[in-house]
């Protein structure tokens, strides 16, 4: 019989069960719709499109865990416990809904009590409290004992342990009483027998065994519905809210960048709390202050002070200071916070300028918070509405707009055609049509050591038969540095610009070297109406060695290993398309670097870092990328890109090693192994 049908002190427990529930339950729905309303304060954005395969992609991610098994690695086994924990309080949760809410508040005990299912469910929850418990041992171990970097030894995450544990050993505990206190003999479920078993010869009386049965079993309801109440006031409050930011994520692109209306905006960017949409606060609120994306920030790792995982949190802080004051109607925020500036107070200029767009946090963020589009909105607020930003960014900006591209010194003096002197190279001129566009991009053109690759690029195309053209001088930037660095007015000019260039020369398809125009054009552009097939020229290569329109024949007798791109790689999953066109030289001796492929590390150079300098006093991020390199042993570098290319040529120079370690785009090499000996 339930300890629910009994009388205490006069009241029936029906009544304490419902009175006790009804309490829990409106605490728990007040601080829900609190926070509900604080996110209704974001602007507006659709992210119910496509709903069927949002819910299927959200079940994918969430019900076998991937979501935190993609993140685990020999040295870092975290995801497991958190599988673990996930799979098994499940169960509980399905448990507690028939065991104490069907089974207890609405009476049906009776169906259930002493039913094979009450016996197989209660075997598996002992087989699942075991695995729980193994977890939170894991968990505590690592969060209070060897403490990895990334984790921080919280008050909060001991008493959700402490909780869960005493919620797995309550549920033995109740079997184990209860079963002892209604004579019921049983080999399963196993812990709760064999508690059962040692109660039932300890020489307790069975009025003893039913009193401890019904405190333990009260108990054991009071820390659920506690757990309930105190789950949203946490900062475990991601697991409520994860499964809702998955379910919302970008379907595709990861780094979704909203144009501005800039003829409409009254404001740009972010500056106060609110100016963010609605998902970005729903990311604040799916932190679980893992330390993931801490730990695999380039910015952070260089000793640079922006942390992701710091953004988040103080964001979500600032929110949860000033929501209570923006709702009652208040401009003002609350006067212990009245100092506090979203941008200088909450996220520092520093850390907004540290950020190297990389993807890094997103790609390792386990609820799929965006990062990345927060910081440009701080960055598209100080660029646009304050007029600030560092010096060196002043300067590229200034390019853009001066002579279209972002360079300066020697490189500005060139012009954008001088490659193609002496090669025969079709250069469209006004009214020529070109099914196939070659896309330089700047540095591609205009960067001596680049332009190195982008001859070979040309030669290779012209060997496989590859009919093309390029624009020559007429070429401008894709925009991507100005829109990296907040600029959105410079972007949108040159994406107009050259979405009409293209379409005046019947362009249909656009092969680009660098991964940044690559991903600009191709994910960017169609939001300004220029829809493109757009190629990397890796891709492109590829699927000509396995056509067998180019023929590798040189052996090269080299050590290689590749340096993955980050806007090539994490922003658009092109991986195996370079490894291919490298594992096809003959001769090559191909070695992975520790840190490759979506857990590359970043050369330092994305989000207009090639042009703004780094935070004094810290390490660099392409030297840093360099000894990840030479722990291979190889003695030549390959990438696809030409800032990886740059970054890698300064931070050998700087090292002094030129004579152990070089550097080469993959096209030069794939043009190596084309010539005869």
């Amino acid at each position: 019989m339930s300890p629910v049908s009994a009388t205490y002190w006069g009241i029936p427990g029906y009544a304490i069960f419902w009175v006790l529930f009804a309490i829990a339950a409106v605490l728990f729905a007040q601080r829900l719709y609190f926070l509900f309303r604080l996110m209704r304060l974001g602007k507006a954005e659709n992210r119910f499109d496509n709903l069927g395969q949002r819910i299927k992609a959200m079940l994918v991610e969430v019900i076998p865990q991937w979501c935190n098994l993609k993140t685990v690695t020999r040295k870092d086994i975290a995801g497991i416990g958190h599988a673990l924990l996930f799979w098994g309080f499940s169960l509980f949760l399905i448990s507690y809904i028939i065991f104490i809410g069907l089974a207890g508040g609405f009476g049906a005990s009776s169906a259930i009590e002493g039913t094979n299912f009450e016996v197989v469910y209660f075997s598996i929850l002992d087989v699942a409290g075991v695995l729980v418990t193994i977890a939170l041992i894991m968990a505590a171990v690592r969060r209070y004992i060897i403490r990895p970097e990334r984790l921080e030894a919280s008050a909060e995450a001991g008493i959700i342990l402490i909780l869960v544990f005493v919620l797995m050993a309550l549920n033995v505990a109740v079997v184990g009483f209860g079963y002892s206190a209604h004579d019921i003999n049983a080999s399963w479920p196993p812990l709760g027998s064999a508690l059962a078993g040692y109660l039932s010869g300890s020489g307790l009386s069975q009025g003893t065994l039913e009193a401890v049965y019904q405190a333990m079993w009260w108990l054991h309801y009071l820390v659920i519905i506690g757990f309930m109440v105190y789950i949203p006031r946490s900062k475990h409050l991601h697991i409520l809210v994860s499964p809702l930011n998955i379910l919302f994520r970008p379907l595709g692109h990861k780094v979704v960048l909203k144009p501005i209306p800039l003829e409409e905006a009254e404001y740009f960017g972010a500056a106060k709390i609110e100016d963010f949409t609605w998902k970005d606060l729903l990311d604040l609120y799916s932190c679980a202050v893992c330390g993931r994306c801490h730990a695999s920030c380039p910015a952070q790792l260089s000793g640079k002070s922006l942390s992701p995982r710091e953004v988040v949190l103080n964001l979500k802080e600032h929110l949860l200071e000033t929501g209570p004051g923006l709702l009652a109607g208040k401009a003002e925020v609350p006067p212990e916070s009245k100092a506090k500036t979203m941008i200088g107070d909450v996220v520092t200029e520093e850390e907004i300028w540290a950020c190297t767009t990389c993807g890094a946090c997103q790609e390792v963020c386990p609820v799929s918070i965006e990062h990345i589009r927060k910081i440009i909105e701080l960055r598209r607020n100080l660029v646009l509405s304050q007029n600030k930003m560092p010096e060196s960014a002043q300067l590229m900006l200034r390019n853009l707009q001066s002579r279209g591209n972002p360079w300066a010194g020697v490189q500005s003096l060139r012009l954008r055609g001088d490659w193609t002197s002496g090669l025969d190279v079709k250069i469209l001129a006004e009214g020529d049509k070109a099914r196939t566009l070659f896309w330089v991009g700047c540095t591609g053109a205009l960067v001596e050591r680049n332009v190195e690759a982008t001859l070979a690029m040309a030669r290779v195309l012209k060997a496989a038969g590859v009919n093309f053209a390029v624009l020559g001088d007429a070429e401008t930037c894709c925009g991507d540095p100005a829109r990296r660095a907040g600029y959105e007015f410079q972007f949108q000019m040159m994406a107009e610009q050259n979405i009409a260039t293209f379409k005046s020369h019947g362009i249909k398809e656009i092969v680009a070297t660098c991964p940044h125009c690559y991903n600009t054009i191709k994910n960017e552009y169609p939001s300004y109406g220029g829809d493109f097939k757009v190629v990397h020229y890796t891709q492109l290569i590829a699927d000509l060695i396995r056509r067998g329109k180019l023929k590798l024949t040189k052996e090269l007798n080299s050590i290689l290993t590749y340096h993955d791109p980050c806007y090539l790689g994490r922003y658009n999953g092109v991986y195996q398309e370079p490894r291919r066109a490298l594992q096809a030289i003959p001769g090559a001796n191909f070695k992975e670097m520790e840190r490759s492929k979506n857990n590359s590390f970043c050369c330092g150079g994305g989000g207009g870092l090639m042009w703004i300098e780094e935070q004094p006093g810290t390490t660099k991020i392409n030297q840093m990328r360099t000894e990840d390199a030479l722990k291979t042993g190889a003695d030549t570098v390959v990438t696809a890109c030409p800032y990886c290319l740059q970054m890698f040529e300064e931070s050998i120079e700087h090292k002094d090693i030129k004579d152990s370690l070089k550097v080469k785009d993959l096209v030069e090499l794939v043009e190596a192994a084309m010539k005869q000996p």
